[in-house]
């Protein structure tokens, strides 16, 4: 069984890639937007702004190839 709906990339995205400190051939656009952003204990590197916002521009984790079971894993615990 292939595992190629883990990893994609959009190398046609005017902001790809988004995040610096990924290896392009490792930089994994699954999550664009990432699906833990509403959860305090996500697991990522971000902090929250005077405003309230969630900060998450120094997160790696839903675009680095191989952390796609991390978030699946996240989301069924959530469910």
């Amino acid at each position: 069984m292939t595992d190629n709906y883990k990893f994609c990339q959009s190398k046609g995205c005017e902001f790809f890639p988004c995040h610096s400190g990924i290896a392009e051939s490792d930089f994994n656009c699954r999550f664009c937007y990432c699906p833990l952003y509403p959860y305090d204990d996500c697991g990522g590197n971000y902090k929250i702004l005077d405003n309230g916002v969630k900060d998450c521009s120094e997160c790696k984790i839903p675009h680095t190839k191989g952390n796609y079971e991390y978030i699946i894993n996240k989301l069924t615990e959530k469910m």
